[in-house]
Order: structure tokens, then sequence, then C-alpha cells
């Protein structure tokens, strides 16, 4: 299961959680962010020790500036509080795999 987060929730959801959490910042206008959503529920299926998020970045502007993120879609591996990894654009399972496997 993808969660949606927002600014309140953040730190409680992704910086305080232990292990690696996945974190999809997206926004509803935006095409490939879409088409990200069935690959992330797919992926939450698979790796059930792996926490996975969702952040709207126009909501959650703040969130999105601190990352640096410029471009959607953006995925934030943060770790124990820390960012370890960070996949930019639309990406295949395979992607995500490896970067999962590499920082879990």
């Amino acid at each position: 299961m993808v969660k949606q987060i927002n600014a309140s929730n953040f730190d409680e959801e992704v910086l305080k959680a232990e292990g690696l959490v996945v974190v999809d910042l997206y926004a509803d206008w935006c095409g490939p962010c879409k088409m990200m959503g069935p690959v992330l529920e797919s992926l939450s299926e698979d790796y059930e020790d792996v926490k996975f998020a969702k952040l709207n970045v126009d909501d959650n502007s703040d969130i999105a500036a601190k990352y640096g993120v410029q471009s959607i879609p953006n995925f934030l591996f943060i770790k124990n509080g820390e960012l370890v990894d960070q996949l930019v654009g639309a990406k295949d399972s395979e992607s995500f795999e490896e970067a999962i496997e590499r920082n879990k």
C-alpha cells in the first residue's frame, strides 16, 4: 500500500520511520506521475519491509524545496531519516528494485 502523506505528518511517517521509505513526489496534473502509481502499488506488495508514500508537491512545496526537487516525478529513498538515494523521472520496476536493494 502506498500511503498519502503531507507536511503535517512527513516527519512522523518518513523521517522517524525505521528502515527504508520510498517517497513519490508528484502532482495531479503530471502525466508521468500518474503512470507511476501502479508501479509503486505493485512494488509495495513485493517489498513489505519497505514503506511507500506519496506527497503532492503542489500542496507541500516546502518539502520539495528542502530536497531540491525541481522536476517530477521524483522519488526519495529515505532510510532512518536520511536521504540515501533519489530517482528522477518515470522509471521501470527494475530501476526501483535496484535502488531498493541497494539501500535496504
